[in-house]
């Protein structure tokens, strides 16, 4: 097992000070492949937002750094859409992962614009870099928010159900990729999801929100066949 990336020690999480969750403690290894699962309003974005540091702890505490430097988290979102105005390409929106780098109204340098080349091309979205991003299919344009989001150079891939409304061929290709940079360049990846099967499937391990409580553990334990089925029959998913 590799060591612990971000703890989380009895914390509470909500929105101004209104606890939604309490007493979740769990930890996430380094290099691991993490499922969040849950029904829609179970808590998995404002589990999400705090492990990001976008929302504080309501109470508790989250240790997510390494060598005392915060980690850095490559975000990629349900979907993005660019006002068709905005004659952005999908290097454009691959660049934009970089700016964290250089800072705000800098030249971006020929580097930074090679490495971007680079995403693409490990993210299977090279060969529709030069399109407008609008006029991507929806597997397409998530194949370039993964290009932006490895554009940050990040330790934590962060996923929030990254595959909603896209084709089960696009679903599964997406994933098959996200695998793929897991197991080879040992980026540890959070998957926020409600699907079970992609959870069992590419996930070594499940935080799995159910009913205003906190499970966590192995996938093979905690989304095996019988239990799953056992709990769909109690009607409790």
């Amino acid at each position: 097992m590799n060591k612990a990336l971000i703890t989380l020690d009895n914390v509470s999480i909500g929105y101004n000070s209104q606890p939604v969750l309490s007493g979740i403690s769990l930890s996430i290894a380094d290099a691991s492949f993490t499922a969040i699962l849950g029904v829609n309003g179970s808590g998995k974005s404002t589990l999400l937002k705090t492990i990001l540091g976008l929302l504080p702890p309501v109470a508790g505490r989250i240790d997510a750094a390494t060598s005392g430097a915060p980690l850095v988290f490559g975000y990629v979102p349900q979907s993005i859409q660019f006002d068709p105005i905005y004659l952005l390409t999908g290097f454009d929106v691959a660049l934009m992962g970089v700016y964290g780098r250089i800072g705000p109204g800098r030249m971006v340098p020929a580097g930074e614009r090679d490495f971007t080349r680079e995403c693409l091309r490990a993210a299977g979205a090279e060969e529709f870099g030069g399109r407008r991003f609008a006029e991507l299919s929806g597997g397409q344009k998530q194949r370039v928010l993964i290009a932006r989001a490895l554009a940050t150079r990040p330790e934590v891939l962060v996923l929030d159900e990254p595959t909603a409304g896209v084709d089960r061929e696009a679903t599964k290709a997406v994933l098959e990729f996200v695998s793929h940079i897991n197991k080879e360049r040992k980026i540890t990846v959070l998957l926020v999801t409600h699907d079970f099967a992609s959870a069992r499937h590419y996930a070594g391990h499940v935080i799995w929100l159910h009913e205003g409580t906190v499970m966590c553990g192995p996938t093979g334990e905690l989304l095996s066949v019988e239990r799953v089925a056992e709990m769909f029959e109690r009607g409790e998913v």
